[in-house]
This record gives structure tokens, sequence and C-alpha cells, in this order.
């Protein structure tokens, strides 16, 4: 049976890619998405989850874990993610495999350093109409971005009404532009010169990382250290020191332009269609391929390849602490949000009792209607007045002046107002437990003479 190409599998799983980003944002649970940083509603939606703007304290946890997961992926398989995940991969896939060469015949699939020839009227027009067809997709791609901070639901009816909502068209045509600039003349000079990813892999690279290597030991040294550049020259095929016999396939079909024969560069995106150019070769000659998906240690004889070695289990570990503290914050997620302000009185002295006025801001961060309670934690001498309880719709938010009062004597100092710490607990009636939140303030109590004054 036949091995089916790497460049193949890339096409399936870019298929994957662009089904699942496409449509998740259409997927929901209990209203929720699976992911939704939306700044309209000033909330963070995950897994079906809402959190707050106040809650975004998950946010650093989630970026630590995509970083650390990515340096993870590149210590073990180099860079898999450039070649098997970017979007940027992936849309220079659709453009120059796709559009450019099955679709309009201006390329060959074999030969990625060959650009179209322009000379011709009906090439210009290919041309034209492959940056178009491009244009259409660049529009999706950048709509799709878009639908994770502005769900399908409201992006559609927002950009009917462009009038009310230019800044959201204005940023989608703008990722729109740059994705067909970057697409059709940029390149891959993304890649070398503006993607930092590129310049760190140096740090995470060693001799059991996988990557696209080409075999010294069998193919022969290619590249001349002396003159720093890659010297062709005719190789025999009897003779097993020297395999190699320089069709150069695997130059012509790399996209980053480079020749891998020259060793690990950073323009390398591990796309591994010169393993498949090289595969393909050498087996007409019946031997192994000279450039394959291996590491250094392998391919140099030198051992057996480590994927477990103290760096990866050292990136494993961060992992492993980064998700258990998600996991443990997440769980910590508050029902309700309550924010509590003082007015600008500081206190109020009236008959035997003194009374601070709050204002109490209350949200209802569920998924369903709740009525919400007050209760003094620990000053029961304390009472709360004009309040008894207050209902709320799922994301509904409301503020409410709140009397805090008592004619107890809780401090007796003569030189100065007593800042008490109290603490308030605000609960569902329906679910106490699991709807509920503590929050401290400060009831500031007069100093006796004024209180002795005023009674």
């Amino acid at each position: 049976m036949k091995k089916t190409s790497y460049r193949i599998k890339r096409y399936y799983l870019y298929a994957l890619i662009s089904i699942i980003s496409i449509g998740m944002p259409f997927i929901t649970f209990g209203g929720k998405h699976i992911f939704l940083l939306s700044f309209d509603k000033k909330e963070l939606q995950l897994l079906g989850t809402a959190f707050d703007m106040q809650e975004l304290y998950l946010m650093p946890f989630l970026l630590m874990l995509l970083f650390i997961g990515i340096f993870t992926l590149t210590s073990i398989l180099g860079r898999a993610w450039c070649g098997w995940g970017c979007p940027q991969s992936i849309f220079r896939t659709i453009y120059r495999d796709l559009i450019e060469t099955k679709l309009l015949g201006l390329r060959k699939i074999s030969n990625k350093q060959k650009n179209p020839d322009l000379k011709s009227i009906k090439n210009i027009s290919k041309k034209i109409i492959g940056i178009l067809i491009w244009a259409v997709l660049a529009l999706l791609a950048a709509s799709n971005f878009m639908w994770y901070f502005v769900p399908p639901q409201d992006f559609f009816p927002y950009i009917s009404d462009p009038s009310n909502h230019m800044l959201l068209i204005g940023f989608v045509l703008c990722i729109a532009a740059f994705l067909i600039y970057d697409v059709a003349w940029l390149k891959e000079n993304f890649c070398a010169y503006i993607c930092p990813y590129c310049r760190v892999q140096s740090v995470l690279f060693d001799d059991d990382t996988i990557k696209p290597v080409y075999s010294e030991l069998r193919g022969g040294k290619i590249f001349d250290e002396n003159k720093k550049q890659v010297v062709f020259t005719k190789k025999d095929l009897n003779s097993p020191e020297n395999e190699c016999i320089t069709c150069n396939k695997c130059v012509i079909v790399c996209p980053a332009h480079i020749d891998i024969r020259a060793g690990m560069q950073l323009e390398c995106i591990n796309c591994l269609e010169c393993v498949d150019a090289c595969t393909s070769v050498m087996d007409k000659l019946k031997k192994p391929s000279l450039v394959r998906w291996t590491s250094s240690r392998h391919i140099e004889r030198k051992g057996e390849t480590k994927a477990l070695r103290a760096k990866t289990l050292m990136y494993f570990l961060a992992l492993v602490i980064v998700f258990a503290l998600l996991v443990f914050m997440g769980s910590k997620k508050e029902h309700m949000l309550l924010n509590i302000n003082k007015t600008t009185q500081i206190y109020k002295i009236r008959g035997k009792s003194v009374s601070n006025n709050f204002i109490f801001l209350f949200q209802n961060t569920d998924t369903k209607t709740h009525t919400y309670k007050l209760k003094m934690m620990n000053y029961p001498s304390i009472k709360i007045h004009r309040f008894k309880s207050i209902t709320l719709k799922a994301g509904e938010l409301r503020k409410k002046v709140i009397i805090l009062s008592t004619d107890k004597r809780l401090v007796d100092n003569n030189l100065k107002d007593v800042p008490l710490t109290i603490i308030l607990k605000a609960y569902a009636v329906d679910e106490p437990k699991r709807v509920e939140v503590t929050r401290k303030t400060v009831f500031i109590f007069p100093r006796a003479d004024e209180f002795k004054l005023k009674n």
C-alpha cells in the first residue's frame, strides 16, 4: 500500500482546522459559547461558562497554557505548529496550492520556487481572478476571526446596519486587506522576517527535537562550510557514502525557499514538502529517503530519539501546574457579582443610631433568574435598611442604595472616627450554597465625644 504523503495529510488537517474554526462560534451550551471574548457584553465565555470582566484573572492562565503548550510542542516536534496549524500556512496553501495551482493552473504542485509567468494577458487575468477569489475568502477569514469577539448572532445584524457599526466593519475590512497583502505578496517572508516564533527555535531545539533532517552520512556533505554556500556536485549513484543525486527536488518544492541539505534554518516551517520530494525520488532507487522527519540524534546514528527528557518533562510539569491553577480558579467562579461603594457622606447620626449609606451594584452572571438577599456576617448589631430582596434576570445589572445602621456603641474612641471592617454576604434564595458572594467594606463609626454630643 502506498504511503500517504505528508502534503496530503496536511491538507486533511487544514480542512479539519478550518471546519472547527468556522463552526465553533456557532456552537453554544445554554446560550454560552466555547470561546468568546466579548467586549460588547464585557465577559469571557469559556466552555459554556460566562466570566465577567472582573473575573478575567483567568486570561493569563489561558495565555500561559497557549505559549507553554507551543513551546512543549516545539521542543518535541519542532515547528509542527508552523507547518501544520498556523493560519498563515493554511492561508498560503489555500491560495498557492488550491487557487493558483489546482483551479487556475498558474503553478505546479512540485515547484514552489517558480513564480507564475505573467507575461501573457491570460495569465495576468488568472492572477487577478485568483486574488479576487482569495479576497472573498479573506473577508470570510476576517469575519470568522471577529466572531470570537462579536458572536455571529450579533455580528450579522451589526453589519446589516453599517451606519451604527462602522468600527466593526472597519476592523473586518482592515484584517481582510492585510490577509490579501500577506498571502498574495508578502508570502513566506512573513514567517522569516515578521513572525518572532522562528527566532526562538534555536533555544527550543536540541538533538532530540523531531524536524526535517538531511542525512549527510548517506547523502554526502552538500554545504561547503568554508564558502558558506551550497555546492552542487554530481554524485556517484553507486557510491554508498554519497547517495544524493542532486536532483534538487527537495529545493524547488520548498515554500520557504531554502535548501534543507544545508542544515536547519530559521525559515523552515516544518511543512515536510522536502521529505515527500526526496522520498518519491529515493523510492524509485529502492533506497530510504535522505530527508526524513526525525531527530538529529537518530539520523546521525547516535542513538534513539528521547521524547521524554529534562526539558520536555519541565514543560509538561509547567503545563500541569498552570492547568491545575486554571481549573482551581475557574471553580471559584461567582455566579453573581457584587460591588459595594460608600456614598460621599461619611456617616450620619440620627437619634441614638449611626448610619452609613452605600451603593450596591448587583449583577446576575448566572444563566437563570435569581432573587438575592443580604446578610451581615460579623456585626449582628449593624442592621440592613431599605433592602429586603432583589430579583434579577440572567445577565441583569442593578444599582441599589442601602443603609446600614446601629444603635450600639461599637467602639469608644475620643480622638478620631473609627473605620470598622464589616463582612456582608449576598446569596440567592433558591440556591444559597451555589450562588453566594462575600464582600468586605468599611463602616465608619464616629468618635465617642461627637456621638455623645449628638445624643
